[in-house]
């Protein structure tokens, strides 16, 4: 290929990549073309939404509604708005919006996009604007309509407060006189309604239903609440507070100190509380009256309460006051006793201060509670605290102690358990003696050839263990620990004789029988060997190596023997 093609090749790939970028850079600038041209109808549109129909035909409605100076200033106002909006800032917004086409026509889009920013927010703005104006009219033109609906709809609920007012007037006895003044102004609003609705007053009219709706929302709740109000504060709450005086008068009668509940200043706050709520309601202001009594009677309510609970501590009180005396005179005199025998019982087992260290402590521990209940005792006959808290002070002193009593259980225990130890070891020692005995009379009772040297061997350490109980029981003081360990050891010793001495009379006699059961066999050569064999170990007292070779032998003619043999050894 020569270098002209090479040449032509590359003009070519220019010209076409040339072309492409010349056809995208066009497809952009046509869409964002079309994307502005998009914007800017959709400004004219909002433009010419601003100025609607609607708010020329409200002001029709309005204008002959206008009957006095008030309405005619404001029926100018709104047209001086009005005029404001079509003949300044719409034109305004079509001089930004003309600009806006001279920018786009010349394909100015960095202008262009700042300035549409602009109009929108000012068409935004006059739209506000021009949607207020027409709200603020139709305030006026849809009032009647409006307004009648309200009244009737306020009509509905007086009726219904009126009727029952007049169906339970006993229970609106205190406050008759204000309740009835407050119907007959009900009633010349409406009246003021009807009159100033005739003279196009709108904004009177206004105020008017306001002051209906604000007067029947207070009847109603007057209506509703005012009977629980005056059934509170005028029977609940003094009864109550006469009932708990009596209470109070009795307990303290009976040696009760109430003085932490504060009563009779809670009271006194009580009634100035309850004396401003019916003034209040003399004037039909109920705002929190119904909380407010409702405070104070669960308040007295909770005062019945805590003289329960004042009667219960007393009983609670009364009760540890007989129990813990009882207890602790007991504790202390079992305590004193231990106390008294305390260096004996050291010298007798062996104990270090630190082992008896505990017995000082539950005696000072014994002391120190019963300085506590009698400092309790002595308030509770002062009459200066309650049975709440002394029943409180009682029952923490009542868990201390419970925990004495349960270190002083231990200690008497412990001390009681070396004793018992002691007497265990001395039981102990005569039937490890007993089973020593035993296995030495079995191990006679079958006439060995020849006692295995290991029994001896056994029977000397089981021997010496006894002699070591013995040594220890004769000693002052006696170490239990160590008189503990003694017993063990010679137990296991002892036991381990009586089962040798077991296991070599049973294994003995096992192969003495089988080397009598195999002596039928002796014909066989092979078997008189393995009896001779069994023999000769038997006589040098390797009973088991005896056994197994008798078994051997005799399992070369009676195959089976040998498990038969076993089955019976084990």
């Amino acid at each position: 290929m020569s270098k002209t093609t090479f040449i032509l090749i590359g003009i070519t790939y220019y010209i076409a990549s040339v072309i492409i970028i010349a056809a995208v850079l066009n497809y952009i600038s046509k869409k964002e073309q079309k994307k502005y041209e998009s914007e800017i109808n959709a400004l004219e549109r909002d433009k010419n939404l601003i100025i609607s129909a609607s708010i020329l035909s409200e002001l029709n409605k309005v204008e002959p509604l206008i009957n006095h100076s008030d309405s005619k200033e404001i029926y100018n106002e709104w047209q001086r708005r009005f005029k404001e909006i079509k003949d300044i800032e719409v034109p305004k917004i079509t001089d930004e919006l003309i600009e806006i086409e001279e920018l786009f026509h010349s394909k100015k889009y960095k202008e262009l996009k700042h300035k549409i920013a602009e109009a929108e927010l000012d068409i935004c703005y006059v739209k506000t604007k021009s949607n207020f104006l027409l709200e603020e009219i139709k305030g006026i033109t849809l009032s009647e309509e409006r307004n009648r609906e309200t009244i009737t709809k306020l009509k509905s609920s007086y009726r219904e407060i009126l009727t029952k007012y007049k169906t339970n007037t006993g229970d609106f006895e205190l406050i008759k006189t204000p309740i009835e003044l407050q119907f007959e102004n009900v009633d010349k609003l409406f009246s003021a309604f009807e009159v100033s609705m005739e003279k196009n007053a709108y904004q009177e009219v206004g105020k008017i239903v306001k002051a209906i709706d604000d007067i029947i929302g207070n009847l109603k709740i007057v209506i509703e609440e005012a009977p629980s109000i005056i059934l509170m504060g005028q029977k609940l709450i003094p009864n109550k507070i006469k009932n708990i005086l009596k209470i109070k008068e009795k307990m303290e009668r009976e040696g009760f100190n109430l003085d932490y509940l504060n009563l009779d200043y809670n009271i006194t706050e009580a009634n100035k509380k309850m004396t401003d709520i019916i003034e209040r309601l003399n004037v039909l202001n109920l705002e929190d009256s119904i909380f407010e009594l409702k405070t104070i009677l669960d308040f007295f309510e909770s005062t019945d309460n805590d003289f329960e609970k004042e009667k219960i501590s007393k009983k609670i009180f009364e009760e540890y006051a007989r129990t813990i005396l009882v207890k602790v005179t007991k504790l202390n005199k079992i305590n004193n006793d231990l106390y008294k025998k305390l260096d004996d019982i050291k010298y007798s087992y062996d104990l270090t201060s630190e082992d008896v260290l505990v017995i000082e402590e539950i005696h000072e521990s014994l002391k120190q509670i019963r300085e506590k209940y009698d400092e309790i005792i002595e308030v509770h006959r002062s009459k200066v605290s309650n049975f709440l808290k002394l029943s409180k002070e009682m029952e923490n002193l009542n868990v201390r102690l419970a925990y004495t009593e349960e270190k002083l259980d231990h200690a008497l225990r412990t001390i009681g358990s070396l004793k018992e130890d002691e007497l265990r070891a001395r039981e102990q020692l005569d039937e490890i003696k007993e089973i020593l005995t035993k296995s030495k009379n079995h191990m006679k009772s079958f006439k060995l050839p020849l006692i295995p040297e290991s029994y001896y061997v056994e029977l000397s350490e089981a021997t010496e263990a006894i002699n070591e109980i013995i040594n220890e029981l004769e000693r002052t003081p006696i170490s239990i620990k160590v008189l503990n360990t003694r017993v063990d050891t010679a137990r296991d010793l002892v036991l381990k004789v009586y089962n040798t001495s077991k296991e070599t009379i049973k294994t003995a006699k096992m192969a003495e029988t089988a080397i009598v059961y195999g002596n039928r066999y002796r014909t066989n050569k092979e078997v008189d060997e393995g009896l001779t064999k069994a023999e000769i170990s038997f006589y040098k007292g390797n009973f088991k190596t005896s056994l197994e070779k008798a078994i051997n032998a005799i399992n070369i003619i009676e195959p089976g023997i040998h498990k038969r043999l076993m089955e019976e050894y084990q």
